[in-house]
Order: structure tokens, then sequence, then C-alpha cells
């Protein structure tokens, strides 16, 4: 009878990292494109300045999808104990979250 050995079920640290650079690159597209939203409606602003700008309302907007985001994707990961991921998911889409607010309040 041979020593038997145990193999876990958990991922290798290569594929944690992989999954941890996916999701910050889902982060930072999902960031670019409401920065994008963004510019182009304060572009259109300065082609109708009769009306009253739709820029912060568009940064608003964005700031609120982003802090849910971080809640509901942070929140869950780290309720799974994926600590590392919900974490980066907290800072990642929160600071997002936060220069939007600043973008807001300009």
């Amino acid at each position: 009878m041979g020593v038997e050995t145990k193999r876990a079920n958990k991922p290798s640290t290569g594929q944690k990292v992989a999954v941890g650079f996916g999701l910050i690159l889902l982060d930072l597209l999902v960031i670019a494109v409401f920065l994008w939203g963004y510019l182009i409606t304060g572009w259109a602003d300065n082609w109708n300045e009769d009306n009253a700008p739709e820029a912060p309302q568009a940064a608003r907007q964005a700031m609120w999808f982003l802090a849910g985001g971080a809640v509901v994707t942070g929140g869950g990961l780290l309720a799974l104990g994926r600590r590392a991921y919900g974490i980066v998911q907290l800072l990642a889409l929160g600071g997002g979250a936060a220069a939007f607010a600043l973008l807001a309040a300009l």
C-alpha cells in the first residue's frame, strides 16, 4: 500500500493572477467607456451653449453605476471568500466612482 496524496482543487498562482488581471482590464474598460461618454457629452455641451450643460449629469450617472458595481462585485467576491479579487474590485471601481464624483462637482 502506497502513500496517497491529496490534491487540492485550488487554482494555481498563475490562474489567480490571470483572473485578477482580467478583472482589472474589465474594470478599466468600463471606466474608459464612461469617460468617453462624459468627454463626448462635454464636447457637445460646448456646441450647445443655450441649454444647461449635460456633462455633470453624465458624470453623476457614471459615478452611481461604478459605485453600485463596486458594491455588488466587490462585496459579492468578498462574501464568496475571494478576498483579493473583492478588494481589487472595490478599489478599481470605487476609485473610478470617486473620480467621476469629482468630475460631477466641477
